[in-house]
């Protein structure tokens, strides 16, 4: 696998399979997405069909072009879609990525779904894409998703004020992390060790 055909990207363990969307997934997607705490962070919503078919078919889009990379998460327990993830900012001549676009439905929350996608993304990012540095950022205010890059063991790095702006025209400030490469070893073992157990040979 390399940079050149993430588009034909699928990633698995135990709990969670990873791989990208289909037009055949609307009615998956249908079932879960309209949960409005999901799109309180995000700039873009979505609120109604259209938005769905909009979210869908620029999700396949940006995987065919290569600027993007958008799963769908898939919950190996129900075989059923839970929520979406993205590869995306490619810088591949820097060996550079960003993981984000990130989001459950309520009940794939706090059930380890996100923890078993975050590895999987990064071991892939990380051990054969042989990334540099994979960063992610997240709106300020989302304690949430802060505390969950925390957990993880992405170092936070900073701010970037008046960033974009909201959905109201809120201008939102962005605070980025990220996990190096020589950090990488150090970050598996200590915070996702169980799944780095199981995906020994």
């Amino acid at each position: 696998m390399t940079w050149r055909n993430l588009k034909d990207l699928t990633l698995e363990n135990e709990r969670v399979r990873l791989r990208r969307i289909r037009i055949d997934d609307y009615a998956a997607f249908e079932r879960i997405v309209f949960e409005p705490e999901i799109w309180e962070y995000f700039v873009a919503r979505i609120q109604a069909p259209d938005d769905l078919s909009r979210f869908i078919e620029q999700a396949i889009q940006d995987t065919l072009n290569g600027t993007r990379i958008v799963f769908a998460i898939i919950d190996r327990r129900t075989d059923r879609i839970v929520g979406s993830t993205a590869y995306g900012n490619l810088a591949e001549g820097e060996r550079r990525l960003e993981i984000g676009w990130s989001w459950l439905c309520r009940d794939a929350r706090r059930t380890g779904i996100n923890r078993a996608v975050k590895f999987e993304l990064l071991k892939h990012a990380f051990e054969t894409l042989e990334c540099e540095r994979v960063e992610f950022k997240t709106d300020i205010l989302n304690a949430g998703a802060r505390a969950g890059l925390a957990g993880i063991g992405a170092e936070e790095e900073g701010v970037l004020r008046s960033f974009n702006f909201m959905p109201g025209g809120r201008r939102r400030d962005v605070i980025y992390y990220s996990v190096l490469r020589r950090e990488w070893e150090r970050v598996r073992d200590e915070r996702f060790a169980e799944l780095a157990a199981a995906a020994r040979p």
